[in-house]
């Protein structure tokens, strides 16, 4: 939040504007409203008529504790005020990268792993003053704003970094039970995330130091910073921060938002791992949900009579929700279903979302490929020959489709589901079908594919291919392969900049199953 000035004069309470009847006004306090002996400005507590409090965890970095933290908190306990809490993310310091890089769920053989861990570590930190106070908020807010005391790094590259330290402090609030969301501004968004968006985490804007609260309302009515719902807007007057909620919001929990996108792109249980779905050779469907090891969790059943489909794509988000969904052609119709995920490993009743795809060969979901943060299809039109991108509406549907440059005709098989080469764009596998070469397709994140790279030789003996985004936890995008001849599944993974490290074999018998996605 803004450091207030000391400022002379008295402190009045909440101003009182002419606002809508649904509209609370509260206040957050921190650091700065601790003692001048505890190291804080001894600024105001809020005034009586505040309806509600937002009280800070950290001491204006992650990694510390507001030192008056349970004296704010029995405040708000005596008075019986509505409270949330709000810890800040900072970029890790190279000794907190090495402290930290390992506390977490991710591999930490890899600096994005490490990186990852960090945030999920200043996430810890944060429950861990919440524990010790013996207090469970509704709602735990992150704080991701430009920080002079410990900047974030700037730049593209440095941008995924710090999307990795967001999504990392979002995970550990969700792996200790905690519904969670972002507070920030939309430049301060834009020089540390980019144009990166999580439209189901819900949004507290800032309007900064205001002479009327009006302004404030304003950000509840305009797109939030990373397009999640506007929940709660925020102005000071250079002592206080006032809060007001925005129409239709009470104040009130809310649901944890789903996983980060960019974490798990195939996950399909809200575990933050990515999964995959096969069905065997009866026409059931099997989740395979993964642990983030490189291994799996016990397998679910979740429906049954597949044996009417004959192709199948994992496709992350397609509807809009948040939540992983599947699509699958219907042999004898040619019709296209999607499968609406229910964020617990199974899927909602199909709907019917496009006909005449039997003259379609070649099926999957690259994830995001033209940038514009819908997933999408990718298809050969057996024909032809011609490789056509359907750009996802982020309804379940498509817009019009696109050719892709190229020459496909020699391919026999096709996958996506993630960047592969460390650019930051979803590219696309294919292998050729007479010489077993396996072929990168850098995409350039508008939709069109960069000229092809050889990335591996003697791929005959595999009859599946599948790009399940990280699936052994070192935050780079893997490959996993099924062996014709034994059944053998193996996960090739990925090195981060297009090739692979030695493979791993991660099942066996998997020659028992018809599909696989």
């Amino acid at each position: 939040m803004a450091v207030a000035a000391l400022v002379a004069g008295l402190i009045g309470g909440l101003p009182t504007p002419p606002a809508a009847a649904a509209d609370l006004l509260g206040h957050d306090v921190s650091w700065p409203q601790c003692t001048t002996a505890e190291g804080g400005f001894g600024l105001p507590m809020p005034p009586d008529d505040s309806a509600f409090v937002i009280i800070g965890l950290t001491r204006g970095l992650a990694y510390t504790e507001n030192p008056c933290l349970a004296r704010q908190h029995a405040w708000a306990a005596q008075r019986a005020k509505r409270a949330h809490a709000y810890g800040m993310a900072t970029f890790p310091t190279a000794a907190q990268l090495s402290t930290h890089g390992s506390s977490g769920p991710w591999s930490a053989a890899t600096r994005a792993g490490r990186v990852s861990n960090a945030g999920y570590a200043q996430a810890s930190e944060a429950v861990a003053s919440l524990r010790r106070i013996g207090w469970s908020p509704a709602a735990v807010w992150v704080d991701v704003e430009p920080r002079p005391a410990q900047p974030w790094p700037v730049g593209s590259a440095a941008m995924a970094e710090n999307r990795m330290v967001v999504e990392g402090y979002l995970r550990g609030l969700q792996d200790a039970g905690f519904a969670s969301g972002l507070y920030s501004y939309a430049n301060g968004w834009r020089e540390i995330a980019g144009a990166w968006t999580l439209p189901h985490v819900p949004v507290w804007a800032t309007a900064g130091q205001l002479d009327y609260p009006e302004e404030a309302r304003d950000r509840c009515l305009q797109p939030g910073f990373s397009s999640g719902p506007v929940l709660l807007a925020q102005w000071t007057d250079g002592v206080r921060d006032y809060n007001r909620t925005c129409p239709g919001y009470r104040f009130t929990a809310f649901a944890q938002p789903p996983p980060a996108p960019g974490a798990a792109p195939r996950d399909l249980d809200r575990d933050w791992n990515n999964d995959l779905v096969a069905r065997d050779g009866e026409g059931r469907l099997w989740t395979y949900p993964g642990n983030g090891r490189a291994g799996w969790k016990p397998s679910v059943h979740v429906a049954s009579g597949w044996g009417i489909m004959d192709a199948l794509a994992a496709t992350g988000d397609l509807n809009g929700d948040g939540l992983g969904d599947v699509v699958a052609r219907q042999r004898a119709t040619g019709k296209l279903w999607l499968y609406r995920g229910t964020g617990q490993g199974g899927f909602l009743p199909a709907l019917q979302i496009g006909t005449g795809w039997n003259g379609m060969d070649l099926l999957t979901g690259p994830g995001d490929i033209d940038g514009d943060g819908r997933n999408d299809l990718v298809a050969r039109h057996a024909a032809s020959n011609r490789l056509l991108v359907y750009p996802g509406n982020g309804r379940g549907g498509w817009l019009a489709p696109r050719q892709m440059p190229g020459v496909w005709g020699g391919y026999d098989r096709l996958a996506g589901g993630g960047d592969l080469n460390g650019d930051g764009r979803a590219d696309l596998l294919a292998r050729n079908a007479a010489t077993g070469e396996l072929w990168l397709h850098p995409g350039t994140g508008s939709g069109g594919l960069q000229p092809a790279i050889r990335v591996g030789r003697g791929w005959q003996g595999m009859d599946f291919l599948l790009v399940p985004g990280d699936f052994d936890g070192d935050r780079r995008t893997d490959l996993v392969a099924r062996q014709g001849s034994t059944g053998a599944l193996w996960l090739y993974p990925g090195n981060g900049s297009g090739g692979w490290l030695p493979p791993v074999r991660i099942g066996r018998g998997w020659n028992g199953m018809s599909l696989t996605g």
